[in-house]
């Protein structure tokens, strides 16, 4: 018997219809054979209901312990409804929230933002094992921990898919199956354009840049916890079942689960083209890049001013891309010179914690600010950051940042 994990997102079970549909989903796959635990949010925007009666009631003077255990009532009421839909359906269930003694997720006392104690968690999830071997469907809350004191603390933000996965972790599922209001992951925002299409399947990197710049399927900061040999998938609730062809996650890959520094072997030049205003120009950006990618050159990075655009080659491709380069500067109405400067190092760093930790950008610059380093450039996302030095500079830089991390 396989175990299954699956999370049903606030609009998922956002009237009695869609509970009962969900749960219908959850007791079909329950006899298939598989043994399921379900985590579910709070029904549909009654956390922002709450959240706006504390703010209306007694405004800045709630407490942040106050506050998860009042917002904590969402997903506690969820659950009840959600397990006693399920023995309505002929199957044993019981509901877990952090009051009860077999609360498996243990956090901090950072309540509004709680961090996981991954030992603890997985040691009670022994309870959630128990439960399984009996026949019983568990329900558990999304988003909510409990301290050592016995507090109700809240995950923060993506907080009931952190819990699906985590859970999917700890009891070593087949699946962790994702249920929201689309029946996947699309090419595009579908309410934008109606020609966007659903993706078989995607990575943990490209769903998590994805999600962090707008798409609202699954929040990034959930997929630091995704195990990559479990399977996951996103699908629609309104198929009313956990079979559904959805969106595969894949991954996350190996070097994405572990703090790396790099730095390129060889020099990378600095390509600058300037011009009036350019950043206002259409198509400037495009010819330049277009012309390279002709040439079968890659760009390492780009960066853009009022009045510049500079492209980082690698040093061997430097001087034919100077020469492709000045063509469309002097073709392009709008260019009036460009330069070939000096030789300069990239130094990469990535790691799936960075989405979870404040001020890393100025951790890993601060040591080289101390020893006069100056940085070119610096472009970073949820889970990277790349830096460019001078070349001269980029062993003693590497070692610095390099350090950071350890």
């Amino acid at each position: 018997m396989e175990i299954i994990v699956a999370k049903f997102g606030g609009t998922s079970i956002g009237n009695g219809e869609r509970i009962k549909l969900a749960a219908r989903s959850v007791v079909k796959e329950y006899m298939k054979g598989n043994k399921v635990v379900v985590v579910v949010s709070a029904i549909n925007k009654t956390t922002d209901d709450i959240t706006k009666m504390v703010e209306d009631s007694m405004g800045k003077s709630v407490t942040e312990k106050q506050m998860a255990d009042i917002i904590s009532m969402g997903e506690i009421t969820s659950i009840r409804l959600f397990s006693s839909t399920i023995e309505s359906l002929g199957v044993k269930s019981t509901y877990l929230d952090p009051h009860m003694e077999k609360w498996p997720i243990i956090t901090d006392s950072n309540y509004l933002n709680a961090k996981i104690d991954f030992v603890a968690t997985e040691e009670n999830t022994k309870e959630i094992s128990n439960l399984l071997d009996q026949g019983i469907i568990p329900v558990l809350c999304g988003f909510l921990g409990k301290d050592s004191n016995g507090d109700v603390t809240t995950l923060g933000r993506g907080g009931s898919d952190i819990t699906a996965f985590l859970l999917g972790h700890c009891l070593k599922a087949k699946e962790v199956i994702i249920v929201t209001d689309v029946v996947g992951v699309m090419s595009t925002d579908p309410n934008k354009l109606q020609n966007a299409k659903k993706l078989d399947k995607i990575s943990v990197e490209e769903m998590r840049d994805l999600a962090t710049y707008g798409a609202n399927v699954l929040h990034p900061r959930a997929l630091k916890y995704k195990d990559p040999q479990i399977n996951a998938k996103i699908i629609g609730f309104e198929h009313g079942d956990l079979s559904a062809i959805g969106t595969e996650i894949i991954g996350p890959s190996k070097n994405q689960m572990l703090k790396t520094t790099t730095i390129n072997e060889s020099p990378i030049s600095v390509l600058a083209v300037v011009g009036e205003e350019i950043l206002t120009k259409t198509g400037v950006l495009a010819a330049l890049t277009d012309a390279i990618a002709q040439n079968n050159i890659n760009i390492y990075g780009i960066s853009t001013g009022q009045n510049s655009i500079t492209l980082f080659i690698d040093r061997s491709m430097a001087d034919e891309a100077h020469k492709i380069l000045h063509e469309v500067v002097v073709e392009n109405k709008y260019l009036s010179s460009l330069s070939l400067d000096r030789e300069i190092a990239m130094i990469t760093v990535a790691s799936q914690d960075f989405i979870d930790t404040p001020g890393i950008i100025a951790q890993i610059t601060e040591p080289l600010q101390k020893n006069n380093i100056n940085i070119v450039e610096i472009s970073s996302s949820q889970t990277s950051v790349v830096i460019f030095v001078e070349w001269n500079d980029g062993k003693k830089a590497y070692e610095m940042v390099r350090s950071v991390l350890e």
